[in-house]
C-alpha cells in the first residue's frame, strides 16, 4: 500500500489495527480486478482507504470500471451513541443533536485522494440491499454489531458475493469476554451454510471465500 495512502488510513478515526487493515487491503487487491468491493459499516473512512488504495491499484493495471462502493446511514452504531463506549461528540450535528459521520467520511476521502475511487451510499443496509443487483469480488461486513443488524448485513449482501469472491467480517470475538458476539455468529452462520470457507485471519477479522455458484445457499 502507498505510504501517503497508509498515512491517511493511519491518521482517519475508526477503530481498525493496522495489521487487520493490511489484510483488507491485500485481499482486496487480490480480488478488485474482478468486480466491484463493497463495505457495510463505513463510520468516518478509515477501511474505505484500504479499499480505495486497492481500487486505485486494480485501475492502474488495466481494470477502469472497478470502485469501491461504502454503505452506511451515517447516523452512527448503537455503540457509538450518547453514553455507550465509542461515543465521540464531536460527531455530533449541533442542529439535530443526532450522530452524523458522513461529512468526516467526505474529508477523509478527499485528503486521501480517493473520490474517484470510493463511492458513497448513504442510506440503511437494509434498503439498499432490497435493491441490489450487482455481484461484489469482495464484501466487507463491519456494520452495526447488535445482532439484529450484524444478521441483517449478511442476509442483504452475501448472496451478491461472486463464485471466488471474498466475504471479509470484522470484530469476529469466539469468547464474550473479548467482544461483542453478533460478528462471530454471521462468521458461523456463513461457513455453516455450506458456499463459504475461511481463507485467512488476522485478529479479529476473517476472510471466506465463496468457493462455487453452487455450493450452498450462502444465505441460509
Amino acid at each position: 500500500m502507498p505510504a501517503d495512502l497508509l498515512a491517511h488510513a493511519d491518521a482517519a478515526k475508526g477503530f481498525m489495527p493496522a495489521d487487520e487493515g493490511a489484510l483488507l487491503h491485500r485481499v482486496a487487491v487480490e480480488r478488485a480486478a474482478h468486480g466491484p468491493v463493497l463495505e457495510v459499516g463505513t463510520y468516518c473512512g478509515k477501511s474505505a482507504i484500504y479499499l480505495g488504495a486497492a481500487v486505485r491499484q486494480a485501475r492502474r493495471s488495466g481494470s477502469p470500471a472497478t470502485v469501491a462502493f461504502t454503505v452506511d446511514h451515517h447516523r452512527g452504531s448503537e455503540e457509538n451513541q450518547a453514553g455507550w463506549e465509542h461515543h465521540d461528540a464531536s460527531l455530533v450535528d449541533p442542529e439535530s443533536g443526532l450522530m452524523d459521520t458522513l461529512p468526516v467520511f467526505r474529508r477523509t476521502i478527499q485528503r486521501a485522494g480517493l473520490e474517484e475511487e470510493v463511492v458513497a451510499l448513504v442510506g440503511r443496509s437494509t434498503t439498499l440491499s432490497a435493491h441490489w443487483r450487482t455481484p461484489l469480488s469482495l464484501l466487507f461486513i463491519d456494520g452495526g454489531h447488535a445482532e439484529e443488524h450484524a444478521q441483517n448485513d449478511y442476509s442483504g449482501w452475501a448472496s451478491w458475493v461472486m463464485p471466488g469472491g471474498y466475504l471479509v467480517i470484522h470484530d469476529v470475538f469466539e469468547r464474550p469476554e473479548d467482544g461483542g458476539q453478533a460478528p462471530y455468529h454471521v462468521w458461523q452462520r456463513a461457513l455453516a451454510g455450506g458456499a463459504f470457507a475461511e481463507v485467512g485471519t488476522v485478529g479479529s477479522m476473517r476472510v471466506l471465500r465463496r468457493d462455487s455458484g453452487d455450493a450452498g445457499d450462502p444465505v441460509g
